[in-house]
């Protein structure tokens, strides 16, 4: 067995895409794409370094677009096999991957529209025809069951605690196994069960996100969020937060039910202006099965996250566009997680001039986003063709994270048997290479520094 790193790898947190050589065949771990950074357009639209024809399987462990994002042009050029995922994160494909089509013929179009007559036409990377072509080749599975996916090949899904239908992938041929984590969940995180603890395996391909700090208390980390939206209650003004459509978007919705009363929340009009978050709600309620005990108490509460008294959910551009008409007592969820796209940069624009609003960051912020920027103090920032300088108070709320933090992860791999040898990928490299000294200092194991191009043997 041999792992091919083509994505996620080299100090990278997104673009997710493993290729592994087993029994004879080739299948694909993900197939993502890069976000952040001028590059990241013409990076996704690069020619495969692989042939996707010779691609027999694909398997994926998330709905997040960095994992899933070139699955539609992978089909596009060439790849007819089966793409094997979690059944809930088949639910999720056609929403993530019909939003992304959308935007990216949009973004063509306007390119085309802005364009001095006589160059090229800009194609969009794929549109809604090839998310549908890659969806009809999707075949959902279940946790915790054996699958023969191809001859000699077996593969067994894992909870791993990160959104709903988020699997860790266990590859088993040629009496050899790897296990890719994908993204790792935090133990506790509302709604969703606690990641799996991992098979016995020969090769743990490893997220390193967060490998180098920890999250606040889950429960100090609540505590903030009620002060910040009681801090920008008195303030007068408005609470913008990026939040990618699955998963964190409904964890707030979460903490907001849990803490409706106590967070005096009713004064409040609470925007989900996502029509993408609004369809993945209705794949939570389908999949309730999947939720830890918790979440099964509060879905059955007076007050349920999907169903706030005070919550609108924006159907249109412009039930959108009459947020920002709104100078005050406004909570604003939107996408993008990071800022760099969606309608969040347009509630952005209209809210970051202003000392009385505030914005709240609840997750990973990728170099090169507009995200990241802001997290890190820029003082101007430019939207939609203005100069746009920063007054509303910036928060990071860190402890709300959907990744495993340094402990996180440690904990979870000290749980496992044998301790075998990890190769890390998805991160930045300090991050990485502070968990790869904690994992060779605490259990004395090999580590490998995943590079674009590299192969592994197993």
């Amino acid at each position: 067995m041999r792992i091919e790193f083509h994505g996620a790898a080299g100090g990278e947190v997104t673009g997710s895409c493993h290729l592994i050589e087993a029994a004879g065949k080739r299948i694909l771990f993900d197939c993502g794409m890069v976000q952040g950074g001028r590059e990241a357009d013409a990076r996704n639209a690069e020619p495969f370094a692989f042939a996707p024809a010779s691609i027999d399987a694909l398997v994926i462990s998330h709905a997040h677009i960095d994992h899933i994002g070139r699955v539609p042009l992978l089909v596009k050029r060439g790849f007819k096999g089966p793409i094997y995922a979690q059944a809930a994160t088949c639910d999720l494909f056609p929403i993530m991957l019909l939003d992304a089509a959308s935007l990216s013929e949009h973004n063509a179009e306007r390119t085309n529209r802005e364009h001095a007559s006589g160059q090229p036409e800009v194609a969009p990377l794929y549109t809604a025809a090839d998310v549908i072509a890659a969806q009809a080749q999707l075949h959902p599975l279940p946790y915790e069951a054996d699958t023969d996916i191809l001859p000699g090949v077996t593969l067994r899904l894992h909870e791993a605690g990160h959104i709903l239908g988020s699997a860790m992938l266990e590859l088993r041929a040629d009496s050899r196994s790897v296990l890719f984590t994908g993204d790792l969940g935090m133990r506790g995180t509302p709604i969703l069960r606690d990641p799996a603890p991992a098979p016995r395996t020969d090769l743990i391909l490893m997220e390193s996100t967060y490998g180098d700090r920890n999250h606040k208390d889950r429960a100090a980390t609540v505590a903030e969020l009620g002060q910040i939206l009681a801090a920008a209650r008195a303030d007068g003004g408005n609470v913008v937060i990026p939040a990618f459509a699955v998963g964190r978007s409904q964890e707030l919705l979460y903490w907001f039910a849990e803490h409706f009363e106590d967070w005096n929340l009713a004064p409040w009009t609470i925007f989900l202006d996502s029509p993408m978050a609004a369809k993945v709600m209705a794949v939570y309620d389908h999949h309730e099965e999947l939720f830890d005990a918790d979440a099964a108490k509060v879905w059955q509460g007076r007050i349920k996250p999907f169903k706030l008294p005070n919550l609108r959910v924006s159907a249109g551009v412009e039930d959108s566009k009459a947020i920002n008409r709104i100078h005050g007592g406004a909570i604003v969820i939107a996408g993008s997680g990071m800022a760099n796209g969606g309608r969040v940069r347009h509630h952005l624009a209209n809210n970051l001039a202003f000392a009385r609003n505030h914005v709240i960051f609840v997750g990973y912020q990728a170099a090169g986003t507009l995200g990241r920027l802001l997290v890190n103090g820029v003082k101007q920032v430019r939207l939609f063709g203005e100069e746009i300088t920063v007054r509303a108070r910036i928060h990071t709320v860190g402890g709300l994270s959907a990744h495993a933090d340094q402990q996180g992860l440690l904990e979870w791999y000290g749980d496992s048997p044998s301790h075998p040898p990890v190769a890390l990928a998805h991160g930045e490299n300090p991050a990485r290479e502070a968990l790869v000294a904690m994992l060779k200092q605490r259990f004395g194991i090999t580590v490998t520094l995943s590079q674009p191009g590299m192969r592994l043997e197993v």
